[in-house]
């Protein structure tokens, strides 16, 4: 197998003081490309750095709802000036959580739409994180649509059904972290057998989400194929093929990582 883990943060506790040794067990396990994110202003150099030493690895630049807060100047201009770097490959992740409700609502809903616009600016896909906020994400992706056509990805799929439609109606792609290999994640596995092969993407999020059998462990870059072996018998299609078509998608998505 062939794979790109679509989004994971090699620059957390749990994989960043073993970096060397994580990187080489994904390449091992077949990963081929990694989508290192960034959550607050703070990691960007550091993202990015790994991205420039580490020809598989592309990164991110932004802001997590979480973080929304504590990042009242990082606007439109300054994520179009970071992102200008020729390894930063996407805008995010960014989104809305209210689940955890650890930014104010408002500030997150500000925060995620100049993601979107510098996503419009530059056409660099939008990575998004929504939990427990669909009706509101769903909104300001198809408004902000309205203003201009931009790419982008729903992560760590978790939504309803609906949702799923709502995303793929709008353009975007769909990814799967090991969170469908669960027992307790029967919704999503019936949403997950259906995806257009054409718009999913597969990811492991690690440090968090490992998929069984490594539930409980550190999540690392090479479990990808695990989450890849348990989609593909879901959707009754073979794993390297799946494998291929997924990895496809992630360089369509990401297109800079092909400059």
């Amino acid at each position: 197998m062939r794979l790109a883990d679509s989004h994971c943060h090699l620059n957390y506790k749990g994989l960043a003081e073993h970096q060397t040794d994580v990187l080489q067990r994904a390449r091992d396990s077949g990963v081929v490309a990694m989508l290192n994110i960034s959550t607050r202003e703070r990691e960007w150099d550091d993202v990015v750095g790994v991205a420039e030493r580490e020809p598989d690895v592309w990164a991110t630049i932004g802001v997590h709802p979480h973080e929304a807060d504590q990042h009242p100047d990082v606007d439109t201009a300054k994520l179009i000036e970071r992102a200008a770097h020729p390894r930063v490959v996407g805008i995010g992740e960014s989104g809305l959580d209210y689940y955890y409700d650890h930014s104010d609502r408002e500030r997150q809903r500000a925060s995620f739409r100049a993601h979107i616009a510098a996503c419009r600016e530059t056409q660099l896909p939008l990575v998004v994180h929504t939990r427990d906020a669909e009706e509101d994400t769903a909104q300001i992706l198809r408004e902000e649509m309205e203003q201009g056509a931009y790419p982008g990805v729903i992560h760590c799929f978790t939504a309803s059904s609906d949702f799923a439609d709502k995303a793929l109606e709008l353009g975007f792609y769909i990814s799967i972290s090991g969170i469908v290999t669960f027992k307790s994640a029967k919704d999503l596995q019936e949403t997950a057998a259906r995806l257009p092969r054409e718009r999913l993407l597969i990811e492991t999020d690690a440090p968090f989400l490992a998929p069984v059998p490594h539930r409980g462990k550190t999540g690392e870059p090479a479990f990808v194929a695990d989450t890849c072996r348990f989609l593909a018998q879901l959707r009754g299609e073979d794993a390297d093929e799946l494998a291929e078509a997924t990895r496809a998608n992630f360089h369509r998505l990401f297109a800079k990582t092909l400059a």
